[in-house]
């Protein structure tokens, strides 16, 4: 669970001033890195990333017709087979 207050070291360092992450989100909505450039210090990191994603083959007329309807759903190939494969497994 995401804690939804920023630590007091995250708000000591924060150019924004908020007091929680929604106001963090809106501040940042609104205004520019790039306005605060003094401000900023630099911050070394490391990340891990993990994908979660599996690749199956599709014939190339079925994924035609995946792509037209999602398309004419407006939205993604990739999402409309994750939906349709949930509706299946669900039955």
């Amino acid at each position: 669970m995401k804690k939804s207050k920023p630590s007091s070291r995250e708000k000591e360092w924060s150019v924004s001033k908020a007091t929680s992450y929604e106001e963090l989100a809106d501040f940042w909505n609104t205004h520019s890195v790039a306005d605060f450039q003094d401000q900023m210090r630099e911050v070394h990191f490391d990340v891990e990333l993990e994908s979660c994603h599996h690749y199956v083959g599709v014939d190339a007329k079925l994924m035609d017709r995946v792509t037209q309807e999602a398309h004419a759903r407006g939205i993604s190939s990739e999402s409309l087979v994750n939906l349709i494969l949930q509706e299946a497994l669900m039955k």
